[in-house]
């Protein structure tokens, strides 16, 4: 490696820890927490089944989970100010990744919570608690706890899909190397750094899942 490429890197790298820190991380994390309220919430209308809002969930996955996430962004960023709708690039790709990725954890969830047996719901009926208290002390805590791997899972992939902000001008990591990529024309190499640091940040949070899923099958009362 020549002196002037190694001198590129060693310059970039902080740089785009930086935005990692500073942009990846909180789009991240605040993504997240959207989409587990909103998959709980439709999780649980559709488990219910309350008849109109449960056909409203369905489609909302159906539009979410059959229309590209790129295609999403552009809609909410670029497209909406056309009827007088503007959201800046940052709440926007935290809105359109948070209810992108909230249409598949919702399905996990579901099923999770229809995994649970009924009996523990009749169970509960009979010692006199409400629907709402059966499933909020007794259903929806076994339920996340089968669900943890895949929720998990996902919160991995919405690291990597934030990526996909630089194209609405949030400056994340990957528009940041685009950014420095623009200046020195090093594309190989500059892609290849920025794609090190996304593997070491999902290498950090499959090492915490991996723990949290021991964690949660010792509480179990298995051993991981």
């Amino acid at each position: 490696m020549d002196e002037r490429l190694w001198g590129i890197l060693t310059d970039s790298f902080p740089k785009m820890m930086e935005y990692a820190v500073k942009v990846t991380i909180p789009l991240t994390v605040l993504s997240f927490a959207l989409a587990l309220v909103v998959a709980l919430g439709v999780a649980l209308i559709q488990y219910a089944r309350v008849k109109v809002l449960r056909q409203i969930c369905r489609f909302y996955i159906w539009i979410t989970r059959g229309t590209p996430l790129l295609v999403q962004l552009y809609i909410v960023f670029y497209g909406l100010p056309k009827v007088g709708i503007i959201i800046d690039a940052f709440p926007a790709a935290v809105v359109v990744l948070g209810l992108n990725e909230a249409a598949y954890m919702a399905e996990t969830i579901r099923g999770t919570l229809e995994g649970v047996s009924k009996g523990q719901l009749e169970a509960g009926l009979c010692v006199g608690m409400t629907w709402p208290k059966i499933i909020w002390h007794v259903v929806l805590p076994q339920a996340m706890r089968t669900a943890f791997p895949a929720l998990s899972n996902s919160m991995i992939a919405m690291l990597k899909e934030t990526s996909m902000a630089a194209t609405i001008t949030v400056m994340e990591l990957f528009r940041q190397a685009q950014v420095i990529n623009g200046r020195v024309y090093e594309p190989l190499a500059l892609y290849l750094e920025a794609a090190l640091i996304y593997l070491m940040f999902c290498t950090i949070l499959t090492f915490l899942q991996h723990r949290g899923e021991k964690r949660l099958g010792s509480y179990g009362g298995t051993k991981a």
